[in-house]
Order: structure tokens, then C-alpha cells, then sequence
């Protein structure tokens, strides 16, 4: 049986969550998988979709996270957001705005929050030398959402060219390959 999206999302931010708690101190810094981004952008941008996507539902601002600002109480503070505005059943409703695609946000979060926050997390674990085992439902409903858009998620700071998959790849690897990530 599948997950409610506040299931899902909170295994993957749970997960999210251990990997920014167990990041040894001097791998912040580190590169990451994503061109150009270091383990804390990485994480910076995470919770900055998020700050962005609770902000989408009163249309109020957001920040992106701060340099002196600690990855881990802004991790913690953006995710509860979520998980709180996913259990409030008018707010989980709440279309956004365009910028948004006018999706019920509870429908976003399954989109991009779920989908990023997964991808990201491998990155994160890769960049810092954590396990980077995915939860699996999450893998096929992030396959299911990104494999359609194909040719709409290929451009700069998004995803990279498609990386051929070995015949005997799992899910993990071919959705990772997919989106330009070499595993």
C-alpha cells in the first residue's frame, strides 16, 4: 500500500534530517554531486524550497538559509513548516501560486519536495561519505513524477544529461542516472 504524502515526506525528511545531523564538521565544505555546490548549498537550497513553498501558501516572503545560520535548526524549523501545513487539511489544499504551477500544496510537496529533498539527500550523503540508500517508494514516486519531464528538467543548475544505466542497475541507480548523477 502506498504512503500518504505526510508519510513520505516525513521518512524523507527524517532521513534528510540525520544527514545534515551526522555531516562530520569539516565536510560542509566539501563538493557535491551538483555542479558547483558544495554539502551546505546543498542543503541551503533544500531548505530554501521549502521556506519558499510554506511561504507560497499566505504568499509571504522567505530567506534563503543565512551564512551564519545552522544548517541543522533551519533544516528542523523548514521541514516541521511542512509537516505541519500537510497536516492541516485546508492548508494542504491551499492551491499556490503560478510560480507554483497552481498546484494544492499538498500536491507540491509530493512533487518537488518529496522528489528534490530524496535526490538531494543522496547528494548530501555522497558529498559527506553517509550511506546513500534511498527509500524506495520514495525512488519510484520520484521516477514516476520526473521521468515524464523528461526534456523540462534539463537545463543549467537543474539536471545533467541522462547517464546510461547498467542492464542490471536497481531503481536507485536508474533514477540517479537519469537525472545526470554518476553512482
Amino acid at each position: 500500500m502506498a504512503s500518504s504524502v505526510p508519510e513520505l515526506y516525513g521518512r524523507i525528511a527524517k532521513r534528510f534530517g540525520e544527514l545534515i545531523a551526522d555531516c562530520p564538521p569539516g565536510r560542509w565544505q566539501d563538493p557535491s554531486p551538483c555542479p558547483g555546490w558544495t554539502a551546505r548549498d546543498v542543503v541551503a537550497h533544500v531548505v530554501a524550497n521549502h521556506r519558499r513553498a510554506v511561504a507560497g501558501l499566505d504568499r509571504s516572503g522567505f530567506s534563503a538559509l543565512g551564512r551564519g545560520e545552522d544548517p541543522a535548526r533551519a533544516w528542523d524549523t523548514a521541514s516541521r513548516e511542512i509537516e505541519a501545513a500537510l497536516r492541516d487539511p485546508a492548508k494542504a489544499r491551499t492551491p499556490l501560486g503560478e510560480e507554483f504551477g497552481s498546484l494544492p500544496f499538498e500536491e507540491f510537496v509530493r512533487r518537488m519536495a518529496c522528489a528534490d529533498t530524496l535526490i538531494h539527500g543522496w547528494d548530501l550523503a555522497r558529498a559527506t561519505g553517509q550511506d546513500e540508500v534511498l527509500d524506495s517508494e520514495a525512488v519510484a514516486m520520484a521516477t514516476d513524477i520526473l521521468l515524464p519531464e523528461d526534456e523540462d528538467i534539463r537545463m543549467p543548475m537543474a539536471f545533467g544529461a541522462r547517464i546510461p544505466s547498467a542492464p542490471d542497475a536497481g531503481d536507485q541507480t536508474r533514477l540517479l542516472n537519469f537525472l545526470g548523477r554518476e553512482v
